[in-house]
């Protein structure tokens, strides 16, 4: 009988080889234009490093696309989520002009300065006055993380690779993680008491004014996350922008956010999507609030940017984790539950490390001042 089996498994193993084989075929295939633009961005990048102008622009138009679109699952995912019936181009208008509003208004308020004050920390205060290859490289790193739906911080990413303290480096992390445990903590006390409320009372089909509540919460969202994240963009950028800049700064996040809501957020927002009822209109409001909420206190604590990743994977992961425990039922199904929350929180913040190591590599490799710090601190 052993010897009549062994062929049949060796199909069996022939086959899913051949399946694999063909699973690693059909993915360079369907990805080869993209790595094509890879290949040619990192090449240009090479060419035009020399040049200080041209570089910033070319560094700042990687950037905006690469940042947003990253970044898109934090602030306009659960939006296209909850809203993929609805015509892509008026979701791009409404978000576009809050965008526009939003930078017009710091760039006015701070004579010139669309990041609202969050480049003059000390350590990013200064605008680069010539670039090296790796600086315009880190936005072509972002892009392939994007692409493997990673939720990279680009605050990390993007400003790590500009800053010349360590304390710096130190500060926008320590920012960040107590972000992220605040957003933990936060979301799972909100949605265990609203887990029954949920339950019981937001049942089937939405109310109309639910639609109303979530474009305004999604809107304020948006420019809450433009006035902490947007340094990630101008810090290629002078710190003061005339006319004709800011047109050109504005403008093009403008018609990138276009592309973004025709791709309906691409590949990352899957991971918006695999998030228990992100679809429902009211829970997407509720995720838009609180997340809105967290931002705007640490925009009021301190100019320091911080990572607005790391508070939306802890602000997912507590939400998760609280409806894992609310469920009634069986100890089976609920341990399932239980479970795949912690899977869901495990993928994601090691994801986001992975951007973070990265983005100090990167630091330590171009900047000599954090290299200097750094051996200091360890010679101790």
């Amino acid at each position: 009988m052993a010897k009549s089996k062994k062929p049949f498994d060796q199909n069996i193993n022939q086959d899913k080889l051949s399946k694999k084989t063909y699973s690693i075929f059909d993915f360079s295939k369907n990805e080869r234009p993209f790595l094509i633009t890879i290949l040619i961005l990192t090449a240009m990048a090479g060419l035009i490093t020399p040049y200080t102008y041209a570089a910033m622009w070319f560094g700042f138009a990687l950037a905006a696309y690469s940042a947003i679109a990253n970044d898109s699952i934090q602030t306009i995912g659960t939006f296209i989520a909850s809203n993929s019936k609805r015509p892509w181009w008026l979701l791009w208008i409404f978000m576009g002009l809050i965008w526009v509003g939003t930078v017009g208004y710091s760039w006015f308020t701070f004579g010139g300065d669309v990041s609202y004050e969050r480049l003059t920390t000390k350590g990013l205060e200064q605008a680069p006055e010539s670039f090296v290859f790796l600086q315009l490289a880190a936005p072509i790193v972002l892009l392939i993380m994007t692409r493997m739906r990673m939720p990279v911080s680009t605050t990390f990413l993007l400003l790590n690779v500009f800053t010349y303290k360590a304390g710096t480096i130190l500060d926008v992390m320590f920012k960040s993680f107590v972000g992220y445990l605040l957003a933990f903590t936060l979301a799972i006390v909100v949605w265990f008491i609203l887990e029954r409320f949920f339950r019981n009372y937001l049942k089937g089909q939405a109310k109309p004014y639910w639609i109303v509540l979530q474009w305004i919460t999604s809107g304020v969202l948006w420019a809450v996350w433009i006035m902490q994240d947007a340094a990630n963009i101008a810090v290629f950028l002078p710190r003061q922008l005339d006319t004709f800049e800011f047109i050109v700064y504005a403008g093009f996040v403008f018609l990138g956010l276009g592309v973004l809501f025709y791709l309906k957020g691409d590949k990352i927002q899957e991971i918006v999507t695999e998030k228990s009822n992100v679809t429902d209109v009211r829970a997407a409001t509720i995720v838009d609030l609180v997340y809105a909420v967290i931002l705007f206190y640490f925009k009021m604590y301190s100019k320091v940017p911080m990572s607005t990743t790391w508070v939306f994977i802890g602000l997912l992961a507590g939400r998760e984790l609280a409806i894992a425990i609310g469920k009634h039922g069986k100890t089976k199904e609920k341990n399932a539950w239980l479970s795949k929350a912690f899977r869901l929180a495990r993928k994601d913040i090691f994801k986001a490390l992975i951007g973070l190591i990265v983005s100090l590599i990167l630091a330590i490799i171009i900047n000599e001042g954090v290299r200097n710090e750094i051996l200091e601190l360890l010679s101790f």
